[in-house]
């Protein structure tokens, strides 16, 4: 087992401005003598629950989310074990805060709001310097990055460098809900330019303020990333997130068979929207390989969720053509169909026979679905007809508007019930509150990616896999669709409460840890008891001795 390295404590204030080492007013009396901050700090003595309170009543007088945001992320730059301390003492309260849908809003403003940088900046300008420029960073161990290039931030579109709030907040939830380890962890921006016009012309903004950089420069700065990272981290993972589809797909493809690598965006969502599809046929009662479904949008998140799920229907019984023929795409030219001439290659093994529908409630009414699934980013797209259209084909329609953040939700739980007479089973990628229908509380499931990503995370980080695969995220789906309980989906719910995250990031990890064995691609002897094993590599945010 890799020990953390030992680090060099500071002195006086220089200790009190060290985020990972900061105790504020809980240093001991011991070690106040012994680093000089007898006269810097309070006579009184703190425990970090007395600090986590003193969080809370300040939190309490904020009257926004974007100041709680603000807050937090202050917090953050502080001290360190305060900040998951909160973040873990109430997640369903705080992820919404210091992630989506809150972290959509402070990337739109980020430029604005920053107080103190964050992670690293890789400007297109500094080309062949990039492993000199990751080895500025202070750890030598990093096992996980978080890359942007900020070309699609949720479905908030070209945010530039503002987007570097996505790899932060993705990374604060590795160890809020998983306990990576945060000093094992890093954002990168990857700066190329944006095509922002209003950030561009933003005094504020902090970017390169020139136009994008495409092709074979943008694909040369990529490929030295990459390269760069295996030359400096060699035991790291890289999460790519927030590309537009035109380089995710490809970046993904590019690197998948070469180094440890995946996007959230398109495996990530696709093992929550499987696992969501996994606990929702608990209630229909009905065979994975009888479903069919229809994807509002048919970029890098609709292609991704759609070949997961045809790899699950492959495992159910259907050959895999058979499994991607229940699968069907619509974009803003219609129904993605053989004989269109505009398709990505990516797109192309869900281009089916048939008329170019152009209406959505169109192709529901044809094709009848047994579940329709939103990465549009267009709100308000499942609309009253399309949701009266799946509850008049089905009993119980499966209805899961997932895109970010909660502006851009194709309907709302309050909606997709009120027009299904409380028959849909819904799930929304951002939260929305208990529905009442009748004599019923409906509670809706947030097909929240952070079921996934943290968790296998967590099994990447403790097996140090070489590579993270489909059965990896295949596994994660199905670890998560079982802890639903008979009771979560009596009340609506079709994934685990997020109250309990931490704990079900532990139990999706082992089966992932067990998968990752499986395949061979760990580089650490299997241990014989891997639960335990996991649990001990997991950080926890309590106060270290100094002394």
């Amino acid at each position: 087992m890799t020990k953390a390295p030992r680090i060099e404590i500071p002195h006086g204030m220089d200790l009190t401005q060290n985020p990972r080492l900061n105790k504020g007013t809980a240093f001991t009396e011991e070690e106040r003598e012994a680093f000089g901050l007898i006269g810097l700090l309070p006579e009184g003595i703190d425990n970090v629950e007395n600090r986590l309170k003193r969080v809370m009543l300040q939190l309490s007088k904020k009257s926004t989310d974007m100041g709680r945001y603000i807050f937090l992320q202050s917090l953050y730059d502080n001290d360190r074990t305060l900040f998951y301390k909160t973040i873990m003492s109430d997640p369903v309260r705080f992820m919404p805060i210091v992630y989506t849908p809150t972290v959509g809003a402070a990337c739109q403003t980020y430029g604005h709001i920053m107080r103190r940088p964050k992670g690293i900046y890789l400007g297109i300008n500094r080309k062949g310097r990039i492993a000199e420029i990751l080895r500025h960073w202070p750890e030598e161990d990093i096992r996980f990055i978080v890359v942007t290039d900020g070309e699609r931030i949720l479905g908030l579109g070209d945010l530039g460098t503002n987007g570097m709030g996505i790899p932060i907040g993705k990374l604060n939830l590795y160890t809020a809900c998983a306990g990576v380890p945060p000093r094992l962890t890093l954002p990168v921006m990857i700066d190329v330019g944006t095509n922002n016009e209003d950030l561009l012309r933003d005094p504020l903004y902090l970017g390169l303020k020139q136009a994008r950089v495409r092709g074979k420069e943008y694909d040369e700065f990529l490929e030295e990333f990459v390269m760069a990272v295996q030359e400096v981290f060699p035991r790291c993972c890289i999460q790519f997130e927030d590309f537009a589809n035109v380089n995710a797909v490809p970046l993904l493809e590019r690197y998948r068979d070469r180094v440890s690598c995946f996007n959230d965006d398109i495996q990530g969502t696709a093992g929550v929207a499987v696992a969501g599809v996994l606990a929702a046929l608990r209630i229909t009662g009905k065979s994975l390989k009888d479903q069919r479904f229809l994807f509002l949008g048919a970029g890098s998140a609709g292609t991704g969720i759609a070949n997961l799920l045809s790899q699950v229907m492959h495992q159910a019984g259907l050959s895999i053509e058979e499994a991607r023929a229940r699968c069907h795409l619509f974009d803003i030219e219609g129904l993605v169909v053989d004989s269109r001439n505009d398709l990505a290659s990516f797109q192309r093994p869900f281009a089916h026979k048939g008329e170019q529908l152009r209406s959505f409630v169109e192709a529901v009414e044809a094709l009848k679905p047994t579940g329709i699934i939103g990465v549009s980013a267009v709100a308000k797209a499942f609309t009253q007809e399309v949701i009266e259209a799946m509850a008049r084909i089905n009993e119980r329609p499966i209805v899961f508007p997932y895109s970010n953040p909660t502006s851009h939700a194709e309907c709302t739980a309050e909606e997709a019930y009120k027009w299904s007479e409380g028959r849909a089973i819904f799930a929304s990628g951002s939260p929305f509150p208990p529905v009442r229908i009748g004599d019923k509380t409906l509670v809706p499931g947030q097909g929240n990616n952070v079921y996934i990503f943290p968790a296998i995370g967590l099994a990447v980080y403790a097996t140090e896999a070489s590579r993270v695969t489909d059965g990896m995220f295949i596994t994660a789906a199905r670890a998560v669709a079982e802890q639903v309980t008979d009771a979560d989906l009596e009340a609506g719910l079709i994934y685990p409460p997020l109250s309990g995250i931490l704990e079900a990031s532990v139990q999706v990890a082992v089966k992932v840890a067990e998968q990752i064995f499986k395949e061979g691609q760990a580089r650490v002897p299997e241990p014989e008891d891997l639960e335990l094993y996991i649990r001990s590599r997991m950080w926890r945010p309590v106060y270290k001795q100094l002394l």
